[in-house]
Parts: structure tokens; C-alpha cells; sequence
């Protein structure tokens, strides 16, 4: 997959089938779209591409409002979209005068100059344009003017597949990882950097890495302690998770810690990958630290058991 960043260096794509949209989480009914002009475009002898925003339109429009949380990072986005065999993915800047465009504007000087789309495919809810003003309607009307085909997915095909990224978040926001991961069709992993910490699970017995996310706007699934995999330089290793505030002692700030099983290397600095499998238990406040310890024994136990079944 070949992926642009910046709209004067696009290439003379052939016969262009494209699709518009943020596109959060690649979940089940954004892979209908991808399927469907991957379909259209090898059909055709043509390229399939996806344009998408960056930044998020509503990180722009709202800039105060710090409550919508996105499922993917723009490079964990990138990362699903190369697995479901798109071929080209556009990412383009975002901004106040963007959005001010009109829709025809937008057709014409952004779509077809950019694009010279063979087919434009949208789903049922589509808008673009200040104020929302295009839709499928639009395009229509000018499909001939612009020489392009255009189709949309219809509103009974997605929810056929009863999936939307609302759905998605209040699953994981409810620690249902299962449900998320079902929704999405793929696993829900939280990506960023080790960092140090106060260093209290080594004294237990159960080192913890302290993980830095790479973006503040990522969706962090419910505190308590799951089951994961952790993908680091390649390689993938099991492990337990606690999102939360560490009770037992006395934390303050929400943090994400990451016991790797069977593991005892210096790793500060390095980029992990977080697959989150099973939410074991919520957080919890004990006695002393040797209760947290035999607790944490029992969860090292449960997650082993998870990840087994999970292979």
C-alpha cells in the first residue's frame, strides 16, 4: 500500500475507485466499503483508494471539546488498512478552510483534480461540503459533468454487519473486549513508548513498563487488569495489564502498566504494541503489598489460561 501525505504529490492514479471518510477502528463496516472497491477497481484494472482526514475534522471544528477519543492512531490506521489490501491511502490535512469549501467546490478541486475518480464509493450517510451540503444526490448529478461513476453502500448492507464505532467504544469503555474485538474484526491494541516508573512491581516480584501512549486522544478501555499480547522489536509476548490509578499505593494519576510474562530485559524507551484479550478483574485497593502480590500470582494464573485458549 502507498501511502500520500501531501496532496501536490500525488501520482496519476488509474482508474481511480475511491472512497472518503475518517474511518476510525477499520471496523467491520468500513471493511465492506474497502471490499467493495477493491472489487470495483481489480474489476476494472484499477487502484482502490481510501482518503481520509488528518487531523480528525472534529479535533479542528471543536478544538475545546477533549471528549471525543479516537480506536486508532493515524499509524495504527495505516497499519489495518495495508492488512485489508487497500492500495493507495490519502491522508489529507484538515482545516478551517477546507471544511468552509462548497460541495461542488469540493467535488471538483479536491476529488476530481486530485483523483480523476473511475468511481466514487460512499456509505448511505455521506456528507461533505461546508455546512454538510453534499450528498449522494450531488454526485449524481454530476457524475456525467466529471466523467465518474458513483455508488453507495446502502443503509440495510451495514446494518446487516450491526456495527458502528459507537458501538465499538462503548464496549471497550465497559471493559468488553471481546464484544470490541467482534465488532472490529480485528484485536484492539493500544501502541506508544516504555517509560519509567515508581518501580514498586519490581519489588513484588512483578516488574511493570509503564507505557507512554503515543496520542492523548486514544481510547482507553475501562481500569482493571487484562490479559494481553505485547509486540516488541518483533517479537510477541504475554502478558497482564493494569489500566488504573494503583490503589495500594496511594496513586494519583491514571497509568497504563504492562507486566510481560517470563521477561526481565531493560526496555525503557522502546516502542510496544498493546492487543488487549480479556479484562480478568477490576482494579483494586489491598492491604499490604504482599496481598497485591498474591493476587497479581492469581491474575498471572487466569491470564495464561486466557491466552492459551486465545491461540
Amino acid at each position: 500500500m502507498k501511502v500520500f501525505k501531501n496532496l501536490d504529490n500525488l501520482p496519476q492514479f488509474k482508474n481511480a475507485v475511491l472512497t472518503i471518510g475518517t474511518f476510525d477502528g477499520v471496523h467491520k463496516g468500513h471493511q465492506k466499503l474497502l471490499d467493495r472497491i477493491r472489487n470495483i477497481a481489480q474489476s476494472n484494472g484499477g487502484e482502490s483508494i481510501l482518503v481520509t482526514f488528518h487531523p480528525h475534522p472534529r479535533f479542528v471544528l471543536q478544538p475545546g471539546n477533549k471528549e471525543l477519543k479516537l480506536l486508532n492512531t493515524l499509524e495504527e490506521k495505516i497499519e489495518l488498512l495495508e492488512a485489508y489490501g487497500l492500495d493507495n491511502l490519502v491522508v489529507a490535512p484538515f482545516s478551517k478552510a477546507f471544511s468552509q469549501l462548497p460541495a461542488l467546490a469540493y467535488m471538483k478541486n479536491f476529488l476530481v483534480e486530485n483523483f480523476q475518480p473511475h468511481t466514487i464509493v460512499i456509505g448511505y450517510d455521506h456528507h461533505f461540503g461546508i455546512n454538510r451540503s453534499g450528498n449522494i444526490e450531488l454526485l449524481e448529478e454530476y457524475a456525467q459533468v466529471f466523467n465518474y461513476q458513483v455508488e453507495q453502500i446502502t443503509k440495510e448492507t451495514i446494518e446487516d454487519i450491526d456495527v458502528s464505532s459507537t458501538k465499538i467504544r462503548d464496549a471497550l469503555l465497559s471493559g468488553d473486549i471481546e464484544t470490541g474485538e467482534q465488532l472490529l474484526g480485528h484485536p484492539y491494541k493500544l501502541s506508544g513508548y516504555i517509560i519509567k516508573g515508581k518501580q514498586i512491581g519490581r519489588t513484588i516480584g512483578f516488574p511493570t513498563a509503564n507505557l507512554q501512549l503515543n496520542v492523548d486522544y486514544k481510547l482507553i478501555p475501562k481500569t482493571g487488569v487484562y490479559a494481553v499480547y505485547a509486540y516488541l522489536s518483533g517479537k510477541r509476548y504475554q502478558g497482564m495489564l493494569n489500566i488504573g490509578f494503583r490503589p495500594t499505593v496511594e496513586g494519583n494519576e491514571k497509568t497504563i502498566e504492562v507486566h510481560l510474562i517470563n521477561f526481565d530485559q531493560d526496555i525503557y524507551g522502546e516502542e510496544i504494541q498493546i492487543q488487549l484479550v480479556k479484562r480478568l478483574r477490576d482494579e483494586a485497593k489491598f492491604a499490604n503489598l504482599n496481598e497485591l502480590k498474591a493476587q497479581i500470582s492469581r491474575d498471572k494464573i487466569e491470564a495464561l489460561n486466557c491466552l492459551r485458549e486465545d491461540l
